[in-house]
């Protein structure tokens, strides 16, 4: 979770309701188990977050505009992530902590704003609890229907691994064509500047 929360693709769907599944269930722990499980997730995914808050903290904005790229992050997120922190931070941190894809960058922008870290990380942790907890009782309750579960599905393996691959792909293009045209705008402006002076 923390590995997670620090933007390195390792999806909390499958990690939580694995161990919801693998160390509850399998062992015969009870629903306290369960519990315990949501808050080592939430704990690890508050540990991941306060590594990137301190991170875009020390780097700020220059840092993210730099190599943000290679994030596929553009100056048009920064922009707009600096618009919506402004006025909702703290209800964003908690809401972004229960949002697939979102919930790995929300440090970013935090740490960049300057958010209080204390405030922080209780949104992180409050924000983060529900979704690992959900997950690891989701693991937990169908664990045990895991083989039947999988034998109806596996038809869908497939289709739903080349739609994701094809998605990715889909998004991965769109970002490297919006980063160009940045880049792009960015040496014509300079060369401009250069010509006027």
């Amino acid at each position: 979770m923390a590995i997670e929360s620090t933007a390195i693709p390792l999806p909390s769907e499958i990690v939580m309701p694995f161990a919801g599944w693998k160390l509850v269930e399998e062992k015969d722990l009870g629903f306290v188990f369960v519990v315990l499980v949501g808050l080592a997730g939430a704990v690890g995914s508050l540990a991941g977050s306060l590594i990137e808050y301190f991170v875009a903290r020390a780097g700020g904005r220059p840092l993210i505009e730099k190599y943000g790229k290679y994030l596929l992050i553009t100056n048009t997120d920064l922009d707009r992530a600096d618009r919506w922190f402004e006025t909702r931070g703290d209800l964003t941190v908690f809401v972004a902590r229960m949002i697939p894809g979102v919930r790995g960058f929300i440090a970013i922008p935090a740490g960049i704003a300057r958010m209080n870290v204390w405030k922080f990380a209780l949104f992180t942790f409050v924000g983060a609890l529900p979704w690992t907890f959900g997950l690891a009782l989701g693991g937990f309750l169908l664990g045990a229907n895991y083989e039947a579960i999988r034998s109806a599905t596996r038809p869908f393996d497939i289709p739903i691994i080349l739609a994701i691959l094809g998605l990715a792909v889909w998004f991965v293009w769109h970002r490297v064509r919006e980063i160009r045209a940045e880049s792009r705008e960015a040496a014509l402006a300079a060369t401009s500047l250069n010509t006027d002076e």
